[in-house]
């Protein structure tokens, strides 16, 4: 039996970048996974946060707009066009609204109306909150890469080893916006006793509207990865998008 995922990461909404989400959706219509995965920032969330905190931004706010936003421009278009599984792994912007009512204002925290899938109705559009550290199949777990004490590294591919090779299981991640896969054998004698595989997703944020680049490009590749799992045996494919546009089997998808 084969399992097919298709996975995202870092849309960071209303910072993404519209054409590169509308081109995935039409791909996920078009492919019909058995899953879609979400994996963590979702949503940026700027205001209010602890980034926020003592300036106007903290009173404006923008948290029940953008959820808006994210569910008319995100859940409802893939809802429309694909009736699989979906989970979500809340990343470190998806939580920043939960984490600041939790210490400025606790007592109201107990409501839940900041948890992300209290937000962005994840019942309603029929969406599961999957754990941090999500076993998938065995040997194998998804995460957004917050968490884990992951040690980073500004090459593409390497902070996932490195969560693998920390975590003692091959990681599909993403938090770092970066595209790669890496694996790390162990063993003596010319006998393996073990193999792990760490794979960082990429993005789909428009990097022009990330203000903590102060103008400048990171290093970042814009894209998402595919995951077949056939008896236990795990594909991991990274989809690139260059040039404005990507290709899966043979079939190309502007954006």
């Amino acid at each position: 039996m084969t399992k097919r995922y298709v996975i995202i990461s870092d849309t960071q909404m209303p910072y993404e970048d519209p054409r590169a989400l509308k081109a995935v959706l039409r791909f996920i219509g078009d492919y019909q996974p058995d899953e879609v995965v979400q994996i963590g920032d979702l949503m940026d969330f700027p205001q209010p946060s602890r980034w926020s905190k003592d300036t106007a931004a903290e009173f404006q706010g923008s948290v029940f707009e953008d959820a808006d936003y994210a569910k008319r421009r995100f859940f409802a278009p893939l809802r429309e066009i694909y009736s699989g599984p979906v989970g979500v792994i809340e990343g470190n912007h998806d939580l920043r609204p939960r984490a600041y009512l939790a210490k400025y204002a606790p007592a109201l925290a107990e409501s839940g109306a900041f948890n992300l899938d209290v937000m962005l109705d994840f019942d309603g559009f029929g969406i599961t909150l999957l754990p941090d550290f999500h076993a998938f199949t065995p040997g194998w777990v998804m995460t957004h890469g917050h968490l884990g004490g992951i040690g980073l590294s500004a090459i593409a591919g390497n902070t996932a080893l490195n969560a693998a090779k920390k975590f003692g299981h091959s990681v599909i991640m993403g938090h770092t916006h970066r595209m790669g896969i890496g694996s790390h054998t162990v063993g003596y004698g010319g006998d393996t006793s073990s193999t792990v595989t760490g794979m960082e997703v990429g993005h789909l944020m428009d990097m022009k509207q990330a203000g903590y680049l102060k103008g400048g490009t990171g290093n970042w590749q814009m894209g998402f990865a595919l995951v077949t799992v056939t008896d236990k045996v795990v594909e991991p494919h990274l989809v690139m998008a260059q040039g404005r546009k990507f290709a899966v089997e043979g079939n190309v998808y502007r954006l």
